[in-house]
Parts: C-alpha cells; sequence; structure tokens
C-alpha cells in the first residue's frame, strides 16, 4: 500500500468525524425539543427580545447595552457554531467521495503496472 494510499486513507477517518458530527447536529435540529427551545426560544425569541431591550429607555447605560450587545453576539456566535459544523460535514462528504474514488485509481493504476 503506497503512502498515498494511507494519507488518504486516514483524510477519510478524519472526515468521517466531521460527518458523525453534522449527522449529530441534524438529528438534534430535527428534534422537536431542541427546535422549540433552542432554535426558537432563544434564537429566534430571545433575539427578538433583546432588539427591544435594547431600545427601552430603562436600559439605556453603557453597561445594559454593553451586557445586551454581549447577549445578542452569543446568540449569533452559537448560530455560527452550528452553522460550522454543517459546512464541515459537507466538506467532509466530499472529501470522502474524492479520497476513496482517488484510491480506486491509484489500485486500479497499480494493477496495470503489474
Amino acid at each position: 500500500m503506497t503512502s498515498e494510499i494511507q494519507q488518504l486513507e486516514q483524510n477519510i477517518q478524519h472526515s468521517k468525524k466531521a460527518v458523525e458530527l453534522g449527522n449529530a447536529l441534524e438529528r438534534l435540529l430535527n428534534n422537536r425539543d431542541f427546535k422549540n427551545i433552542i432554535l426558537k426560544g432563544y434564537m429566534e425569541q430571545e433575539a427578538v427580545r433583546l432588539v427591544h431591550l435594547k431600545a427601552a429607555p430603562a436600559m439605556d447605560s453603557p453597561a445594559k447595552q454593553t451586557a445586551i450587545m454581549r447577549d445578542i453576539d452569543a446568540i449569533g456566535s452559537f448560530a455560527g457554531f452550528l452553522k460550522e459544523i454543517q459546512r464541515q460535514a459537507e466538506l467532509g462528504r466530499k472529501d470522502i467521495a474524492f479520497s476513496e474514488e482517488t484510491i480506486e485509481a491509484i489500485r486500479a493504476e497499480e494493477l496495470n503496472d503489474e
């Protein structure tokens, strides 16, 4: 087995971990409780509440505005985290397919050289 095949097989194993994490996220995103509490409750309703709170006269002190923005940023950061897991999983799927095709081509070439 060539070192190139070994490297490609290691790449497949690494990519499978990203795909497995993406699959776990998909299951989570389809879970009714997760949808209700996190996607709707936190990422939608809480985001709207914070935006309205930001404009409230009682919340106009710099410290309160900073705290509100920190909470808004947290929602955005969490959304970005989930999107990155999805992106890595998609890249992993593509890498697995490419690596498997490359291994097949290398093996076919090795057979032809014999």
